[in-house]
């Protein structure tokens, strides 16, 4: 039995319209690659049902879901099944046999990565593609989560690319398909703006949206984040189970500290360059081992600059059940620290153009990691407040205030016992932003005036008695 045809098929037309070219040989052997969510079943299920391949292959058309199958002989036996055989020990020879004598037909492998990741099953699987490509009346098309192909196999050229986010105006389509457009289009934009434009978590929230409203999504949202769209019984109704068997894919679980990065880049919206991978002295010592087994499995990307990234989907979900460790965390805020301090010690001089670039490449990262530590009792919390007081300086050379950061930092200014930490954040705040953005001016001036007697620095005195 065939699986339906998608009911909405917005963004994919481009890969249809490759795959379809495809077909145009004989045989064709086509790989679709991609991130859990990215629509790879939808666009096999469209390819199936298309009036070309109808015509070409009629009644001959396999469409093998292989979440099951953990090895050879289990995949076997799930295309002996669509192909009306009786079960059996070992179909193997069987189906190549049956396909071999058979009309022209199109076989489609549904997720065959379970069957093939494994280090045990991973040679045999690879060997029967090999077998089944040997076949000439057959077409083979498999979809598999990440962005590498099963070797062995002479796959059709040009190779299909890894599947990508829709575009915004595709992604829009879809929504709007599901829950109509009676919604405000501005809360239609921020609900896109939670599923960075993967297939599946538009489907999921267009579908939740169209019960409860953009409003009333967007407040659950804040509150209970990817659970909002995960209650579904399998990967295809359910994000956060779609990411967590990407997780446990074999080529992730092999690299264990894989995992440690991807909880990084969950709070890292700016991704992390090379240079930072390396900087950072992360304690991971297979780190670009890490990057390349994210990358594998389309865990993350490379962005256009070649930054390593989370989807926002993926990012939330590393947020809510495997956030990263202060112990993870460390290194990078080492890294910034020192990166802070060197764009505030050569400030005005030509060298800085450099810091600059790369503070503005981690913006929203560094305000993340500073945030991080901004907690009563955290060992690195007048760490904190010193980076803190150097982003400030750098948030006004580029025109910015963060605002967050600072009133964070002044809430926490009475859980600390070291008052030169507390009085050198007063000053250059006062120095960086003046008394007008600040509350209760007065009273935080008092309160340095109180922390300076302890201190016997004429030097800090000094600058407090300037900047106020």
């Amino acid at each position: 039995m065939l699986p339906a045809e998608p009911k909405i098929f917005h963004g994919r037309e481009s890969e249809l319209a490759d795959i379809l070219k495809h077909f145009e040989q004989s045989t064709p052997r086509i790989a679709i690659l991609g991130a859990g969510g990215m629509g790879k079943t939808s666009l096999a299920q469209a390819v199936i049902h298309h009036e070309e391949i109808v015509i070409k292959y009629q009644g001959n058309r396999l469409f093998v879901a292989c979440d099951t199958a953990a090895s050879k002989v289990e995949l076997a036996g799930l295309i002996g099944a669509h192909l009306g055989m009786k079960p059996g020990n070992d179909l193997t020879q069987a189906v190549l046999y049956r396909l071999s004598v058979g009309s022209p037909t199109l076989l489609i492998l549904d997720n065959l990565e379970t069957a093939w990741e494994p280090v045990e099953s991973h040679k045999e699987v690879e060997e029967f593609l090999s077998r089944l490509t040997d076949i000439a009346s057959l077409a083979l098309m498999i979809t598999m989560r990440g962005a590498e192909r099963p070797s062995k196999v002479q796959w059709t050229r040009p190779f299909l690319p890894s599947l990508e986010p829709l575009s915004q105006e595709a992604a829009r389509k879809v929504f709007i398909a599901i829950a109509e457009d009676r919604h405000p289009m501005e809360e239609i934009n921020q609900v896109l703006s939670l599923t960075d434009n993967m297939p599946l978590s538009i489907n999921l929230l267009a579908h939740a949206v169209d019960v409860e409203g953009t409003t009333a999504i967007l407040s659950r949202w804040q509150r209970e984040h990817t659970s909002v769209i995960s209650e579904g019984y399998d990967q295809r109704s359910n994000l956060e189970m779609s990411i967590s068997l990407s997780l446990e894919s074999p080529r992730i679980t092999s690299t264990p500290h894989s995992q440690e990065l991807l909880s990084l880049l969950s709070i890292l919206p700016d991704g992390l360059s090379d240079v930072e991978l390396k900087q950072s002295k992360f304690t991971m010592q297979d780190i670009f081992d890490c990057k390349r087994a994210l990358l594998r499995t389309a865990l993350a990307y490379l962005d256009d600059h070649k930054r390593l990234k989370a989807l926002v989907p993926i990012r939330e979900y590393m947020a809510k059940f495997r956030p990263p460790t202060d112990e993870m965390i460390g290194p990078l805020f080492k890294h910034f620290q020192e990166l802070l301090q060197a764009y505030v010690a050569d400030s005005g001089k030509q060298s800085s153009a450099l810091y600059v670039e790369r503070l503005n490449s981690n913006y929203t990262n560094i305000s993340n990691i500073i945030q991080n530590g901004l907690h009563p009792g955290h060992p690195n919390l007048a760490d904190s407040f010193s980076c803190t007081s150097h982003f400030i300086r750098f948030d006004s050379a580029i025109g910015k205030y963060a605002a967050p950061l600072v009133n964070k930092v002044l809430a926490l200014l009475p859980h600390s016992d070291d008052h030169r930490a507390k009085a050198s954040f007063t000053v250059r705040v006062f120095g960086g932003l003046g008394t007008h953005s600040i509350p209760h001016p007065e009273t935080l001036i008092a309160q340095t005036l109180e922390w300076l007697k302890t201190l016997d620095d004429p030097d800090l005195e000094g600058m407090f008695a300037v900047s106020v």
